[in-house]
């Protein structure tokens, strides 16, 4: 077994570089997410402010992520409260609180693992790390909006009902619901425009190397949802859906 520890991106301007490379390497094939308002226009920002909220699972002997996990604290009205729009509210949140304005919660955005080192346990070690930093910083509980790992196989299943699947134990069917599951999460329900990417149908022409010629809904590699094109208005429109799970800090 490896020597791991867990750094953050403040710690030196290669951990920040080799973050970055990680990120960028595990959501290359789903690029286009990075055109969410949010994304575009905050994401970047809050990781610099808060970069000592960034975790990185370094291999002491490679001196090298084998994964990274990205969060923010944000003032949260409580689970009761969690909107439709999950991932881009967490972002837009937390850049936008204002400095009066308490954290009480800490917001998960990604974890991501480079293929090479998955099924090695990694992502869910990370899950526990998040956990153990919001203790750390006396934060009452962690929100996710999780991007459910195998939705993408079923894409015209609405949401709502793929979260209801089980296995042939009783557990959720998807893996990374349920890797949330057994972490202590408690899944709260979907969030069904968590990512939201609208843009020009050659947008999506170019990142998806198929033609749209008429409007209708397309399924796209790796998406977990059917791609909204319509022609007249030149636009089309993606609204990733994926669920929130809740975790209590101990105080």
């Amino acid at each position: 077994m490896p020597n791991l520890v867990v750094r953050t991106r403040a710690e030196c301007p290669e951990m920040k570089k080799a973050a970055n490379a990680i990120e960028q390497a595990a959501w290359n094939d789903l690029g286009y997410l990075n055109y969410t308002r949010a994304h575009y226009a905050m994401y970047a920002g809050l990781l610099e402010t808060y970069a000592d909220y960034q975790l990185c699972l370094v291999d002491e002997e490679r001196g090298y992520p084998v994964a990274v996990a990205n969060c923010v604290p944000l003032s949260c009205r409580g689970i009761d409260g969690l909107p439709p729009e999950g991932w881009d509210w967490v972002v837009e949140r937390a850049a936008t609180r204002a400095p009066s304005e308490d954290a009480d919660t800490l917001g998960a955005l990604a974890i991501s693992v480079p293929a090479i080192y998955r099924e090695k346990g990694y992502a869910r070690l990370m899950i526990r790390e998040l956990l153990a930093l919001a203790e750390r910083r006396g934060l009452k509980g962690l929100v996710a909006p999780v991007r459910p790992s195998l939705k993408a196989r079923h894409p015209r299943v609405a949401i709502e009902d793929y979260i209801t699947w089980t296995d042939e134990r009783g557990r959720s069917y998807d893996p990374w619901i349920r890797s949330h599951v057994a972490s202590g999460g408690r899944v709260i329900g979907p969030c069904v425009r968590s990512m939201v990417v609208e843009e020009p149908v050659g947008f999506w022409e170019n990142w998806t190397k198929q033609r749209f010629e008429q409007s209708g809904s397309y399924e796209v590699a790796g998406a977990l949802v059917p791609l909204e094109i319509d022609i007249e208005r030149k636009r089309g429109r993606y609204a990733e859906p994926n669920v929130w799970v809740s975790y209590a800090v101990a105080a």
